[in-house]
């Protein structure tokens, strides 16, 4: 759970960093977001959760040695 904790908070602080340097191409993003369908929304937020989530196994399983 401390590690779950610590994954959300990460990536909470590097979305608010990605806000704080680049606030111009922040909103150029979320205005894209805005021209594409829900469903490829969807599909691409399910496929970058799939690869990162079998990226930490890779490395748990390979950096354990």
């Amino acid at each position: 759970m401390k590690e779950l904790a610590t994954a959300i908070l990460l990536a909470i602080a590097l979305e608010g960093m990605f806000y704080s340097l680049f606030p111009r191409g922040a909103k150029r993003v979320m205005e894209l977001m805005q021209e594409i369908s829900e469903t490829q929304l969807r599909i691409g937020g399910l496929v970058a959760a799939v690869i990162c989530v079998a990226a930490i196994w890779a490395m748990r399983q390979f950096w354990q040695q």
